[in-house]
């Protein structure tokens, strides 16, 4: 396993599609739950213990070789809003279609002809850190961190925060990511055994119907 790819996997510059997506950040910037720094790492920190674990168990359990169908039936059942599974799969649709590009794989291929219109992203993101070689904590901690990484980012833009405010806050949370990516990794071994049931299925409603308020806006900066 090379560092160095696990680098490569979560560079916010990987061609991936996150860039238009602001994981919720604009419908609670719009709502005024997020309105700087403090409020921004409160939006993350939730937003890391319950979609991020949800979406870093989905991630280990696809490196470890669970089956794809499987687990892209799992995350339907885990996303309750219709905006939100259109853009995981379109932002899984986008990995997917960088990931065979970088690391040619028949896993990928065969995941490309299942899901033309794209499989969730996190599933996604599972099987691109096996075909390069990574394992399931690698998987795990590149969803935890694209689970707070991308509002940060978003915010900047959405509220012209300092970048160095946004950073901070990702910082802070670091030691909460590990503990994320390690829950994930054990309920991912579980449901080698047990099934997907045992995956985390962690329920964030503010983001699911800010996720579908934000779809019906009409003027919006970024997709979801």
């Amino acid at each position: 396993m090379s560092r160095a790819t696990l680098l490569i996997v979560a560079d916010g510059r990987f061609p991936a599609g996150g860039h238009a997506h602001s994981g919720g950040a604009e419908a609670a910037v719009g709502a005024g739950r997020i309105t700087g720094a403090a409020s921004l790492g409160e939006f993350c920190r939730g937003r890391l213990h319950t979609a991020g674990l949800t979406a870093a168990g989905l991630a280990a359990a696809a490196a470890l070789g669970l089956d794809a169908v499987a687990l892209d039936r799992a995350a339907d059942a885990r996303t309750p809003s219709p905006a939100l599974r259109t853009a995981a799969r379109k932002l899984g649709r986008q990995l997917l279609r960088a990931a065979r590009t970088t690391w040619p794989s028949r896993e990928l291929d065969a995941l490309a002809r299942e899901f033309p219109k794209g499989a969730h992203q996190p599933v996604v993101l599972g099987l691109a850190a096996r075909a390069a070689g990574l394992g399931p904590a690698d998987a795990a901690y590149c969803a935890a961190y694209e689970s707070v990484s991308g509002p940060a980012a978003a915010t900047v833009r959405l509220l012209s925060l300092d970048p160095f405010d946004a950073t901070g806050v990702l910082a802070r949370l670091a030691p909460e990511m590990d503990l994320v990516a390690g829950r994930a990794v054990e309920a991912a071994r579980r449901a080698v055994e047990d099934g997907t049931d045992a995956l985390p299925a962690g329920s964030a409603p503010l983001l699911e119907t800010g996720a579908q308020a934000h779809a019906a806006w009409g003027t919006r900066l970024f997709a979801s």
